[in-house]
Protein backbone atom coordinates (compact mmCIF):
# COMPACT_ATOMS: atom_id res chain seq x y z
CA UNK A 1 0.00 0.00 0.00
CA UNK A 2 1.79 3.31 -0.82
CA UNK A 3 0.58 6.08 2.11
CA UNK A 4 0.60 9.91 1.12
CA UNK A 5 2.13 10.44 4.62
CA UNK A 6 3.52 8.33 7.15
CA UNK A 7 4.06 9.12 10.48
CA UNK A 8 6.95 7.63 12.84
CA UNK A 9 6.95 8.52 16.92
CA UNK A 10 9.32 6.83 19.53
CA UNK A 11 6.55 5.31 21.77
CA UNK A 12 2.71 4.46 20.77
CA UNK A 13 1.22 8.44 21.57
CA UNK A 14 3.91 9.98 20.24
CA UNK A 15 2.34 10.54 16.77
CA UNK A 16 -1.40 10.75 18.28
CA UNK A 17 -0.27 14.13 20.56
CA UNK A 18 1.72 15.73 18.68
CA UNK A 19 0.42 15.26 14.96
CA UNK A 20 -3.36 13.48 15.50
CA UNK A 21 -5.65 16.40 14.25
CA UNK A 22 -3.46 17.46 11.35
CA UNK A 23 -3.47 13.52 10.36
CA UNK A 24 -7.61 13.65 11.22
CA UNK A 25 -7.19 16.41 8.35
CA UNK A 26 -5.87 15.15 5.99
CA UNK A 27 -7.36 11.82 6.19
CA UNK A 28 -10.60 13.52 5.59
CA UNK A 29 -8.98 14.79 2.88
CA UNK A 30 -8.92 11.95 1.25
CA UNK A 31 -5.25 11.22 2.00
CA UNK A 32 -4.44 7.94 2.64
CA UNK A 33 -1.91 7.55 6.36
CA UNK A 34 0.12 5.78 8.44
CA UNK A 35 1.99 5.08 11.86
CA UNK A 36 4.96 3.24 12.60
CA UNK A 37 5.95 2.95 16.21
CA UNK A 38 9.46 2.67 17.00
CA UNK A 39 9.07 0.99 20.45
CA UNK A 40 6.10 -0.22 22.60
CA UNK A 41 6.51 1.74 25.21
CA UNK A 42 7.35 -0.95 27.49
CA UNK A 43 9.53 1.10 29.55
CA UNK A 44 6.23 3.07 30.55
CA UNK A 45 5.13 3.79 34.42
CA UNK A 46 1.80 3.07 33.58
CA UNK A 47 0.47 0.09 31.74
CA UNK A 48 1.89 -2.40 29.96
CA UNK A 49 3.48 -3.33 26.44
CA UNK A 50 0.60 -5.66 25.38
CA UNK A 51 -2.03 -3.33 26.93
CA UNK A 52 -0.24 -0.30 24.86
CA UNK A 53 -0.67 -2.33 21.78
CA UNK A 54 -4.25 -2.29 22.18
CA UNK A 55 -4.95 0.98 22.56
CA UNK A 56 -2.33 1.84 19.51
CA UNK A 57 -4.67 0.02 17.60
CA UNK A 58 -8.09 1.82 19.04
CA UNK A 59 -6.36 4.89 18.46
CA UNK A 60 -6.03 4.72 14.55
CA UNK A 61 -9.13 3.20 13.98
CA UNK A 62 -10.34 6.63 15.84
CA UNK A 63 -8.23 8.75 13.51
CA UNK A 64 -8.92 6.54 10.20
CA UNK A 65 -5.33 5.72 9.91
CA UNK A 66 -4.99 3.22 7.00
CA UNK A 67 -1.94 0.76 8.40
CA UNK A 68 0.08 0.58 11.63
CA UNK A 69 3.17 -1.02 12.59
CA UNK A 70 5.41 -1.20 15.51
CA UNK A 71 9.38 -2.05 14.87
CA UNK A 72 9.48 -3.17 18.52
CA UNK A 73 13.16 -1.59 19.41
CA UNK A 74 14.08 -1.19 22.73
CA UNK A 75 12.40 1.23 24.89
CA UNK A 76 14.85 3.81 26.07
CA UNK A 77 18.01 2.27 24.80
CA UNK A 78 17.02 2.03 21.19
CA UNK A 79 20.26 3.78 19.06
CA UNK A 80 20.59 5.53 15.47
CA UNK A 81 22.47 2.92 14.05
CA UNK A 82 22.92 0.60 10.78
CA UNK A 83 20.19 -1.90 11.99
CA UNK A 84 17.85 0.17 13.25
CA UNK A 85 18.64 2.28 10.11
CA UNK A 86 17.47 0.03 8.01
CA UNK A 87 14.16 -0.98 9.38
CA UNK A 88 13.41 2.03 9.03
CA UNK A 89 14.42 2.39 5.09
CA UNK A 90 12.35 -0.72 5.09
CA UNK A 91 9.07 0.93 5.90
CA UNK A 92 9.79 4.05 3.82
CA UNK A 93 10.43 2.00 0.69
CA UNK A 94 7.62 -0.24 1.78
CA UNK A 95 5.25 2.96 1.58
CA UNK A 96 7.03 5.12 -0.34
CA UNK A 97 5.28 8.49 1.60
CA UNK A 98 5.57 11.98 -0.07
CA UNK A 99 5.67 13.23 3.62
CA UNK A 100 7.31 11.86 6.51
CA UNK A 101 6.31 12.86 9.98
CA UNK A 102 8.62 12.15 13.36
CA UNK A 103 9.54 13.29 16.79
CA UNK A 104 10.37 16.74 18.15
CA UNK A 105 13.99 17.30 17.16
CA UNK A 106 15.04 17.57 21.09
CA UNK A 107 12.50 17.21 23.67
CA UNK A 108 11.92 16.39 27.62
CA UNK A 109 12.16 12.36 27.23
CA UNK A 110 15.32 11.14 25.31
CA UNK A 111 13.82 8.80 23.27
CA UNK A 112 11.93 11.58 21.00
CA UNK A 113 15.31 13.75 19.95
CA UNK A 114 17.03 9.94 19.39
CA UNK A 115 13.57 8.89 17.21
CA UNK A 116 13.87 12.12 15.07
CA UNK A 117 17.49 11.86 13.95
CA UNK A 118 16.90 8.10 13.56
CA UNK A 119 13.62 8.87 11.05
CA UNK A 120 15.49 11.50 9.34
CA UNK A 121 18.57 9.92 8.56
CA UNK A 122 17.03 6.94 7.22
CA UNK A 123 14.71 9.04 5.25
CA UNK A 124 17.93 10.49 3.44
CA UNK A 125 19.46 6.98 3.47
CA UNK A 126 16.52 5.44 2.30
CA UNK A 127 16.94 7.15 -1.91
CA UNK A 128 20.36 6.02 -2.10
CA UNK A 129 20.24 3.00 -4.82
CA UNK A 130 22.90 1.12 -3.28
CA UNK A 131 21.33 0.35 -0.07
CA UNK A 132 19.63 -2.97 -0.80
CA UNK A 133 16.63 -3.76 1.24
CA UNK A 134 14.01 -6.58 1.25
CA UNK A 135 10.86 -7.60 2.44
CA UNK A 136 9.65 -11.28 2.63
CA UNK A 137 12.53 -12.11 -0.36
CA UNK A 138 11.31 -9.75 -2.61
CA UNK A 139 13.88 -6.53 -3.29
CA UNK A 140 12.71 -3.26 -2.65
CA UNK A 141 13.40 0.12 -4.64
CA UNK A 142 15.13 3.03 -3.56
CA UNK A 143 12.49 5.87 -2.36
CA UNK A 144 13.66 9.26 -0.63
CA UNK A 145 10.22 11.46 1.03
CA UNK A 146 9.81 14.81 -0.39
CA UNK A 147 9.53 16.32 2.62
CA UNK A 148 10.56 15.18 6.33
CA UNK A 149 8.92 17.56 9.20
CA UNK A 150 8.56 17.31 13.38
CA UNK A 151 6.43 17.38 15.52
CA UNK A 152 6.24 19.16 18.57
CA UNK A 153 6.09 17.31 21.74
CA UNK A 154 6.08 18.72 25.97
CA UNK A 155 8.76 20.97 25.10
CA UNK A 156 7.26 24.39 23.38
CA UNK A 157 9.46 24.82 20.39
CA UNK A 158 8.99 27.88 17.88
CA UNK A 159 6.97 26.06 15.06
CA UNK A 160 8.34 26.83 11.55
CA UNK A 161 4.72 26.52 10.23
CA UNK A 162 1.57 25.33 11.47
CA UNK A 163 -1.64 23.92 10.67
CA UNK A 164 -4.97 24.66 10.31
CA UNK A 165 -6.73 22.08 12.35
CA UNK A 166 -10.46 23.75 13.08
CA UNK A 167 -13.36 21.15 13.67
CA UNK A 168 -10.58 18.23 14.53
CA UNK A 169 -9.80 18.88 18.02
CA UNK A 170 -11.82 16.75 19.27
CA UNK A 171 -10.97 13.61 17.48
CA UNK A 172 -7.39 13.88 18.79
CA UNK A 173 -8.15 14.05 21.95
CA UNK A 174 -10.80 11.15 21.87
CA UNK A 175 -7.33 9.43 20.11
CA UNK A 176 -5.03 10.34 23.06
CA UNK A 177 -7.68 9.41 25.58
CA UNK A 178 -7.63 6.00 23.57
CA UNK A 179 -4.24 5.29 25.65
CA UNK A 180 -6.59 5.08 29.32
CA UNK A 181 -3.48 3.95 30.67
CA UNK A 182 -1.32 6.57 30.08
CA UNK A 183 -3.47 9.85 30.06
CA UNK A 184 -5.86 11.51 32.71
CA UNK A 185 -8.07 8.54 34.18
CA UNK A 186 -9.34 8.77 37.71
CA UNK A 187 -10.22 4.87 37.76
CA UNK A 188 -6.87 4.65 37.42
CA UNK A 189 -4.82 3.96 40.60
CA UNK A 190 -1.15 3.10 39.23
CA UNK A 191 1.69 5.85 39.95
CA UNK A 192 1.13 9.75 38.58
CA UNK A 193 3.80 10.60 35.95
CA UNK A 194 4.14 14.19 34.20
CA UNK A 195 1.29 13.18 31.28
CA UNK A 196 -1.32 11.99 33.82
CA UNK A 197 -2.50 15.03 34.77
CA UNK A 198 -5.99 17.07 33.62
CA UNK A 199 -3.67 19.88 32.85
CA UNK A 200 -1.29 18.06 30.89
CA UNK A 201 -4.37 16.81 28.63
CA UNK A 202 -6.00 20.34 28.84
CA UNK A 203 -2.43 21.55 27.49
CA UNK A 204 -3.12 19.77 24.34
CA UNK A 205 -6.00 21.66 23.63
CA UNK A 206 -4.87 25.21 25.00
CA UNK A 207 -1.45 24.84 23.11
CA UNK A 208 -3.73 23.83 19.67
CA UNK A 209 -6.03 27.52 21.21
CA UNK A 210 -3.01 29.46 21.40
CA UNK A 211 -1.47 28.08 17.91
CA UNK A 212 -4.48 28.61 16.51
CA UNK A 213 -5.55 32.35 17.66
CA UNK A 214 -1.65 33.09 15.96
CA UNK A 215 -3.13 32.57 12.67
CA UNK A 216 -6.91 33.63 13.14
CA UNK A 217 -8.94 30.16 13.81
CA UNK A 218 -9.60 28.15 16.49
CA UNK A 219 -7.05 25.46 16.47
CA UNK A 220 -3.68 24.34 14.79
CA UNK A 221 -1.02 21.81 14.92
CA UNK A 222 2.73 23.16 14.67
CA UNK A 223 5.66 21.82 13.14
CA UNK A 224 9.62 22.16 12.72
CA UNK A 225 11.53 21.55 9.03
CA UNK A 226 14.31 20.29 8.11
CA UNK A 227 14.55 22.76 5.28
CA UNK A 228 13.04 25.80 3.48
CA UNK A 229 9.60 25.51 2.79
CA UNK A 230 8.73 26.63 -0.85
CA UNK A 231 6.03 28.58 -2.46
CA UNK A 232 5.40 29.43 -6.18
CA UNK A 233 3.96 32.94 -5.09
CA UNK A 234 3.10 35.21 -1.79
CA UNK A 235 -1.09 34.55 -2.19
CA UNK A 236 -0.11 30.91 -1.77
CA UNK A 237 0.76 32.02 2.01
CA UNK A 238 -2.13 31.21 4.01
Amino acid sequence: MKLDILAFGAHPDDVELGCGATLAKEISLGKTVGIVDLTRGELGTRGSADLRDIEAKNAAEILGISVRENLCFEDGFFENNKKNQLEIIKMIRKYQPKIVLCNAKEDRHLDHGKGSKLVSDACFLSGLLKIETSINGEAQEKWRPENVYHYIQWKDIKPDFVVDVSGFIDLKIQAVLAYSSQFFNPKNKEPETPITSRNFIDSVQYRARDLGRLIGVSHAEGFTTERYIAVKNLDKIF
